[in-house]
């Protein structure tokens, strides 16, 4: 098969050596093989992942007892990152502005909100895909959709580097009315399948669609990819661990809490008959343990009773331990301190905080860029199925992101205002810098034309208030200098050389 044509192969039904039906089997299978994996992260991820370190014996005696307490870092880790990452808009080479028509596609397939989805799996779960199909209600709207790697695979050609095949799989139903669905992407055709009597065949209710691409409808948002990994990396990867021993400190010191930070005593010389009320009725373990007075009539001499009390557990130590583990998940996700609850008694400055906010800021904008060229191929699907040409324009794209940092609204106006002042930036982009959203920005670009056309409109007419400003009224007194204070009066005395 190697040595076939291209032409060939796709006239036979074969993409890359291989049919149809075999590249549907082969990506289910590659795909079943990381599903154990990724299911792991998301429990990470939702904070439902089972309790480590603990020793199975004893997990399983104090089973009913025991909740485990999740401090959920991988949560905060993931989410610090994901909140700086927002699409604003696409922008032409050459052009100032951000293209309207495909900022209009993205919201009419709601990918403000899809994208920032995909970004979270990514970082959490490795990868996500992003599909572009047609759209049969509106062709000038194609279809894109964000897809979890929990239900999609894909494969890439090694030389390429792009990806050559793509199976989505989903269920409807459950139990016996479970029906298996999957859709299999191939560079020249969409093919829909499902499951019956154990074998997969064409959907006989979703024709399959010969768009002839000559590429795949799909693309992949990875996080961290490197070269000899570029399905991505979990950004949970360096934090599980020790999230799991945060947990397991928290539970054991939940534990500490029940059984040893109440004083514990020890009653010598008393029977179960000694513990009753005011009744005569007997206490139940819990009242014992729990009583702040023990009262008896029984000596110590006599009758050798006594009771001792145990000074109670100090929880300090678990406090220091979960301080630790907090430094070095700061240290290692790149977050300030202070997101994880380690402060200090004096406020830190706006200045302090930025400082602080460095690596994690420098991260995201990685993302940006490696995400950016993911969303910018994304928008070439889209007018290569919108038109059904390939877009020479488009291959020069720019994905417009918001600031990743978080500099204050004085701090970011003055800058962006000295830039425009010294003739550095042109007024479109210090807006855009100011985080002013591209409707806003069109709205005041209207209202600028407007102002400049009545402007235009007056001095035509004679007013030349547009360049002078406004005359003074006529009733208006002239404008002078304030007037002098008058001169102090002289007091009165005799008279000198006469006598009166």
């Amino acid at each position: 098969m190697a040595g076939l044509p291209a032409e060939a192969l796709a006239a036979d039904g074969l993409v890359q050596g291989r049919t149809e039906l075999g590249w549907l089997k082969h990506l289910i299978k590659c795909h079943e093989g990381e599903l154990k994996e990724l299911e792991e992260l998301n429990r990470y991820y939702e904070g439902t992942q089972p309790l480590s370190y603990m020793h199975p014996e004893l997990q399983a005696e104090l089973d009913e007892n025991v909740r485990q307490v999740v401090i959920n870092w991988p949560r905060l880790v993931v989410d610090s990152i994901e909140e700086r990452l927002d699409v604003e808009g696409f922008r032409y080479p050459g052009k100032a502005e951000s293209d309207a028509e495909l900022w209009r596609i993205w919201q009419a397939n709601d990918l403000d909100e899809q994208s920032q989805m995909g970004h979270l799996d990514a970082l959490a779960m490795r990868r996500a895909y992003v599909v572009v199909g047609t759209n049969e209600e509106d062709e000038k709207t194609p279809i894109v959709t964000v897809e979890s790697a929990l239900d999609m695979f894909a494969e890439e050609d090694p030389r390429t580097r792009k990806l050559i095949a793509a199976v989505k799989r989903w269920c409807i139903g459950d139990g016996a009315d479970r029906v298996d669905h999957a859709a299999l992407y191939l560079p020249d055709a969409t093919i829909w399948w499902v499951k019956k009597d154990g074998e997969w065949t064409e959907d006989p209710d979703h024709p399959r669609d010969d768009h002839k691409m000559g590429e795949l409808p799909v693309e992949l948002l990875a996080n961290r990819p490197r070269l000899k990994g570029r399905g991505g990396v979990s950004e949970l990867a360096d934090v599980i661990p020790l999230s799991d021993a945060a947990c397991k400190i928290a539970t054991d010191m939940m534990i500490s809490a029940e059984f040893h930070a109440m004083p514990r005593r020890v009653a010598f010389g008393f029977g179960e008959e000694d513990f009753v009320d005011a009744d005569g009725r007997r206490l139940s373990v819990w009242s014992r343990i729990a009583g702040r007075i023990w009262a008896t009539a029984k000596s110590r001499k006599e009758d050798g009773a006594d009771v001792i009390q145990f000074p109670e557990a100090n929880l300090a130590n678990f406090h220091a331990t979960l301080n630790q583990l907090a430094q070095l998940v700061a240290s290692l996700a790149g977050m300030p301190p202070s997101f994880l609850g380690q402060s200090t008694a004096n406020p830190a400055s706006a200045d302090a905080i930025r400082s602080s906010e460095t690596r994690l800021v420098k991260r995201a904008e990685r993302k940006q860029r490696a995400w950016g060229g993911t969303w910018e191929r994304v928008m070439r699907l889209v007018l290569r199925v919108r038109d059904g040409v390939w877009s020479d324009d488009a291959r020069a794209l720019e994905t417009i992101w918001r600031d990743a940092s978080t500099p204050t609204v004085a701090q970011s106006a003055d800058a962006a205002v000295k830039l425009y002042t010294a003739k550095i930036v042109p007024l479109r982009p210090t807006r855009e810098r100011l985080g002013f959203s591209q409707a806003e920005i069109a709205r005041m670009e209207e209202l600028d034309e407007q102002a400049a056309n009545n402007a235009v409109a007056r001095l035509a007419g004679g007013d030349v208030t547009p360049l002078f400003g406004t005359k003074p009224a006529p009733d208006d007194p002239a404008p002078g200098p304030a007037p002098e204070d008058p001169p102090e009066a002289v007091p009165a005395g005799p008279a000198s050389g006469h006598a009166a």
